[in-house]
């Protein structure tokens, strides 16, 4: 009897939740309102595109010439360096002792070279006229005894064993009265002019030296970039102070006793100029033909669909680069090109940071 009429019941039960399920699977949700509305373009025909905000002079990364370990770290984020600013120095012990060396190298160079170019010594005179004076004696004793030894031959008496030897040191007197006049003229005559030059090639080795150490010295200081104002004039070298960026720090991603390296491309300190803003839209290759150089352009912070911020032609990147929007997948491809444009903030002061990202529209209507 239950068997008889549960089961057919129990049947219809789960055929009705079924059908039931099955029907709510097939129902569409409702609409859902995004949490912020997008902005809204004032262009009846438009370009948009994705923009990010940088200082006037685009993002200064700041690297190093030299990998080492930090020393100092003289700026903090938000201040204002002037052009030369140090902003941070590797340990340079290393380098300071190799000045010392090179330095004490060079000093014995010039030494040498002045040594050189006083010669002669006075004093080094007086006992060489000496020599000279007491060779010369030496020669007229050795002769006079030479001359008694040719008389006594002459009159038969004398030895030819004594007259022979006696000539022999007229000979070697005269030899050594010729060897010391010529060292004192050599001593008179100072230093030969190819010992000056090799000595003074000596010296400019050792202040090259010199100079190559202080320049790696110089590059373990790392110092802000001297950058000109947009319509400043090129051609005045030097670049007079008056013609300089006054630069911001961004970001510092370094800190004493850290190592750092000469990687391309890494970011120890970001700088930017204080002043205007600008704005770096990526337009889709898809839409570069319905772009126009010159055009004006409102952005719209993320998030804000209330503000619209008036934008400025500035200039176009004439280089198509890859999108560089990525999700950091392992399988994506970039596929897709961007034409990058400049566009300046006209509104003073703007509430903006720089890498906020905006929606941008351009006016495609002309």
């Amino acid at each position: 009897m239950l068997t008889r009429y549960l089961l057919p019941v129990l049947a219809v039960v789960a055929f009705s939740f079924a059908m039931i399920q099955m029907t709510k699977a097939q129902q569409q949700p409702p609409p859902v309102s995004p949490p912020v509305d997008p902005g809204k373009s004032p262009f009846g025909k438009q370009v948009a595109g994705a923009g990010i905000v940088e200082p006037e002079t685009e993002n200064i990364s700041v690297g190093t010439h030299v990998p080492g370990v930090v020393r100092a770290v003289h700026v903090r984020v938000n201040d204002r360096v002037t052009p030369g600013a140090p902003l941070f120095e590797l340990d340079d012990r290393q380098m300071a002792a190799e000045l010392a060396v090179r330095q004490s190298m060079r000093d014995s160079a010039a030494a040498q070279l002045a040594k050189l170019e006083a010669m002669p010594r006075r004093e080094e005179l007086p006992p060489l006229e000496a020599k000279v004076e007491e060779a010369k004696a030496n020669v007229e004793d050795k002769v006079r005894l030479f001359e008694r030894a040719k008389r006594e031959i002459d009159t038969g008496v004398g030895s030819g064993e004594t007259f022979d030897t006696r000539r022999m040191g007229v000979d070697v007197a005269k030899a050594q009265l010729r060897r010391v006049e010529a060292e004192l003229d050599l001593t008179r005559a100072g230093a030969w002019k190819f010992d000056t030059a090799v000595a003074r090639a000596t010296l400019t080795q050792a202040q090259a030296q010199v100079d190559q150490t202080r320049t790696e010295l110089e590059r373990l200081r790392v110092a802000a970039p001297r950058i000109r104002k947009p319509g400043a004039d090129r051609t005045r070298e030097p670049i007079p102070s008056s013609d300089l960026l006054e630069l911001r720090v961004l970001q510092v991603n370094v800190r004493p006793g850290e190592y750092v390296g000469a990687t391309p491309g890494q970011a120890i300190i970001v700088l930017g100029t204080v002043g205007r803003l600008h704005v770096r839209v990526d337009i889709d290759e898809n839409d570069i033909a319905r772009f126009k150089p010159g055009v004006g352009g409102t952005a719209t912070p993320r998030g804000e669909p209330g503000t619209r911020l008036p934008l400025s032609f500035v200039r176009v990147e004439p280089y198509v680069i890859p999108k560089k929007s990525l999700t950091g997948g392992n399988t994506e491809r970039v596929d897709t090109r961007v034409l990058q444009v400049i566009y300046a903030i006209d509104v003073p002061n703007p509430t903006l940071y720089v890498g906020q990202q905006l929606d941008v529209s351009l006016d495609a209507g002309g």
